[in-house]
């Protein structure tokens, strides 16, 4: 009690971020399964190569939203808060230490300009949920479903008939999209 202990916060180590991320982290887990270079493809017409400053990685918008989805986070400026000082974070991102972590309204301002009026966020769930499925990362033995009652303030008069994509289970197990 009577020893003092040494203060090494400031003390330079040779370190990899790889190596302080734990071998049983979800990310890793995630990031082991999850191959996102599919949405280099889907959003290529949305990016210009020779014009403007560079532009943020869309893959990495697409895993601060999977992070921030992952583990219960509440809003986009408190998820670039938390990868700013979580080492699992910035590993899954590929970023270092000093590397500058995109500002929070990045992502907004990449929605409002880039991906409104589209259905990349739809293309890229099912593309993700096509992987979680043919992994084994969902159970659909079961299903839950919330039947919260809330009075809808809408008008009944005025609707727009659109026609989306139905998803169900087949006895064998598997996806069918129609």
């Amino acid at each position: 009690m009577l020893n003092k202990s040494i203060d090494k916060r400031d003390q330079y180590e040779m370190i990899s971020i790889s190596e302080l991320v734990p071998n049983n982290h979800l990310l890793r887990k995630v990031d082991a399964i999850l191959d996102l270079n599919f949405v280099y493809e889907l959003v290529e017409d949305k990016y210009c190569l020779d014009n403007g400053r560079p532009s943020i990685d869309p893959v990495i918008l697409v895993k601060i939203l999977l992070i921030q989805r992952l583990f219960g986070i509440k809003s986009m400026r408190q998820t670039i808060k938390e990868i700013e000082t979580n080492v699992a974070y910035r590993w899954y991102l590929g970023y270092s230490f000093l590397d500058k972590v995109p500002h929070y309204g990045t992502f907004s301002k990449n929605y409002t300009r880039r991906f409104h009026d589209t259905d990349l966020f739809e293309q890229i769930f099912e593309k993700i949920l096509e992987i979680a499925i043919k992994n084994n990362l969902i159970d659909h033995s079961s299903l839950f479903i919330d039947s919260t009652h809330i009075k809808a303030n809408a008008n009944k008069n005025k609707y727009i008939k659109k026609i989306v994509k139905k998803m169900h289970f087949t006895s064998k197990k598997t996806w069918i999209m129609k």
